[in-house]
């Protein structure tokens, strides 16, 4: 196995900058996931590490070993892509081992030795019964796991992988989620993952990269990611339902007091000087489970709002509540009966609360 390590990469079409000085440290067998929206980036960025594109600027190395201008077959990494690419002409048996065809004279295999690594292969994947059929004969869960033997079947230093469950459906692709941690793991093979679901990065990888109109806005575990957000984009991309943002100015820096959209939230943060001043502006960034709904005026909860929207997930539901000139989601339990239109009492743990730049978007507390 390798580890990937990204120094400033640059890559340019024509005018457009699709990848912006990326910086990047992979460690070896470790499930990394590169996530964020269409168009941010992340396919260009796994296209550069598998050698299907070459940088402008920076340098990429695969176990320590700078491969800017190495063909792909000479960086011993293996690429799933989004639609798989069997070859339909050939069986299943044949679509994996076609890597090895090509090389057996290089890795010294006979035709024996490569049936066999089929078959383990194969048999890891749960599809060794369908060795003699055709592409077309298989569901999207079969071809996906045979997508995957062939990439795994030559041993790959790094495995990449690009929206692999995409084509599947959510059942399935929830269970595929586990499969793939799973043969990470026993395999032990470096993984970059891309991915615009949230839900799939979280879930699977070690550790990972947001991006968003090519650069790297923060990198850590799915933890660091949820609980600390450092900037708007990020809190608002990570998290389901995501971070409420409400514009606010302060109106207290003693012990923080924020004028927010025709309601007053008094955090009891004391700041250090210079932070912010009075008057500043700032963005309050609240997740939904941190939003509390009550139905009548407890001590200590000042904010009423109006139920707008209910959204019904099973055990818990998404309100959402208009709170002055703004709204605000809460997720709650199913429990908790409240109607369209009804007005309630709110109560938003401040000790839970993140504050953003209004000018930069990056964190402040």
């Amino acid at each position: 196995m390798a580890d990937v390590k990204l120094r400033g990469v640059t890559k340019k079409f024509g005018r457009v900058v699709a990848v912006n000085r990326v910086t990047l440290d992979i460690s070896d067998g470790e499930f990394f996931a590169i996530l964020g929206p269409s168009g941010c980036g992340k396919t260009t960025l796994l296209r550069l590490i598998a050698g299907l594109e070459f940088p402008d600027e920076g340098e990429i190395l695969i176990g320590g070993r700078v491969v800017n201008n190495l063909h792909p077959r000479d960086r011993d990494v293996a690429m799933v892509f989004q639609n798989y690419a069997l070859y339909p002409h050939m069986r299943v048996f044949d679509n994996i081992a076609f890597p090895l065809m090509v090389r057996r004279r290089e890795l010294g295999l006979d035709k024996e030795a490569i049936r066999r690594r089929v078959v383990e292969v194969a048999r890891v994947l749960g599809i060794e019964g369908l060795l003699d059929r055709y592409p077309r004969e298989l569901s999207g869960g079969q071809q996906q796991r045979v997508a995957l033997a062939r990439a795994l079947v030559r041993e790959p230093k790094v495995w990449l992988l690009d929206e692999p469950l995409s084509n599947l459906d959510a059942k399935l692709r929830v269970q595929m989620r586990a499969e793939l941690k799973s043969l990470q793991r026993k395999f032990g093979v470096t993984t970059v993952y891309v991915t615009h679901d949230q839900g799939e990065a979280m879930s699977l990888a070690d550790r990972i990269a947001v991006m968003n109109e090519g650069r790297v806005l923060q990198v850590g575990t799915p933890d660091d990611l949820y609980l600390k957000p450092l900037d708007i984009f990020v809190a608002t991309f990570i998290g389901s339902p995501s971070t409420n943002i409400i514009p606010c100015n302060v109106v207290s820096v003693e012990t923080l007091e924020l004028e927010c959209a025709g309601f007053n939230l008094k955090t009891g943060i004391s700041l250090d000087p210079g932070i912010l001043k009075l008057g500043d502006k700032v963005y309050l960034g609240v997740r939904p489970e941190h939003v509390e709904i009550r139905k009548s005026q407890d001590e200590g909860v000042t904010l009423k709002g109006k139920v707008t929207i209910i959204e019904p997930l099973g055990s818990q539901s998404i309100v959402t509540l208009s709170l002055g000139s703004e709204s605000i989601r809460a997720l709650t339990s199913r429990d908790l009966k409240v109607d369209v239109g009804e007005d309630v009492y709110i109560r938003i743990d401040v000790s839970k609360t993140l504050l953003y730049d209004a000018k930069t978007g990056k964190l402040l507390l």
